[in-house]
């Protein structure tokens, strides 16, 4: 499959209902195992970073990257093994949690309007302004009254980013409740992984129905031409990072960047380096 197939393919089409129990957290394409992607997987990577330089030198554009998913989803990973290949120096990763008591003293959109991205950078939410219309729905944080309104506001918060040329484009990672404990249980065997237990995540566990409900909701109101959602299944970690490797591609690609002319007199530059040469 194509990297535009995958955009439609995974891409939730304006309008539409998402029901994401009729979708396929375990599909990983073409490839058997990671072995076979790797080679994909690292082309895309550079890929990436190229297109991460033009983005900076054009100058015109930004790029939005929003990451959503259930606990052990792979926000950290995706960010580690596929964003991580872009130049740290135009790429800002801005992490949503419990607000301060600053942020609580404004409205829900102020903490994330000053972590968009300038013109010709990329920004990562890991997690976002989604999570108003997420965890304060399933605790009850918010009266309905409040969170409900919060869907328009947000399509029309990304309006405005879209209209300044900023592109978005937002990933739910998709995995099963069953891979979910896997996951868990790999962060009690593993050394390396045993700093990231929680005992949160046991008791947000036992949401994961009311948090189903609320993201489809988030999904299928919240999708639009301009600021799409993605669902990206996440069972198999190396589909998940080829999948939104491939559509960043994509989407970059299809935007009409050039490096600007140079702003000095070549020539010039030229004589005056066989004359350094020389010397």
């Amino acid at each position: 499959m194509n990297a535009q197939k995958l955009i439609n393919r995974f891409r939730v089409a304006p309008g539409s209902k998402v029901k994401l129990k009729d979708i396929d957290s375990a599909f990983k394409d073409r490839h058997k195992n990671h072995r076979e992607a790797t080679e994909e997987i690292e082309r895309h990577q550079v890929k990436l970073r190229e297109l991460q330089e033009l983005l900076y030198a054009d100058g015109r554009y930004s790029l939005l990257i929003c990451l959503q998913g259930m606990d052990t989803a792979g926000k950290d990973g995706t960010i580690s093994h596929i964003l991580g290949a872009m130049n740290p120096q135009g790429c800002r990763v801005a992490a949503f949690k419990q607000p301060s008591v600053e942020e609580l003293a404004h409205d829900f959109l102020w903490r994330i309007h000053r972590a968009a991205p300038a013109k010709g950078s990329v920004a990562i939410f890991n997690r976002s302004h989604y999570e108003d219309v997420l965890v304060v729905r399933v605790h009850n944080l918010v009266p309905k009254a409040v969170w409900s309104r919060r869907y328009d506001q947000i399509n029309e918060f990304e309006k405005e980013l879209v209209e300044d040329n900023t592109h978005i484009l937002k990933f739910y990672l998709h995995i099963s409740k069953k891979e979910q404990l896997s996951r868990f249980k790999d962060r009690l065997d593993d050394p390396a992984k045993k700093w990231k237990i929680s005992e949160a995540d046991y008791k947000e566990r036992k949401f994961w129905d009311e948090y189903t409900s609320a993201y489809e909701e988030a999904l299928s109101r919240c999708s639009t031409k301009e600021a799409p959602w993605f669902i990206i299944p996440s069972d198999h970690k190396w589909f998940r990072n080829l999948a939104i490797a491939r559509i960043v591609v994509e989407h970059l690609e299809s935007l009409d960047m050039k490096f600007p002319s140079p702003s000095v007199d070549l020539e010039l530059i030229r004589r005056e380096y066989h004359a350094a040469k020389k010397a």
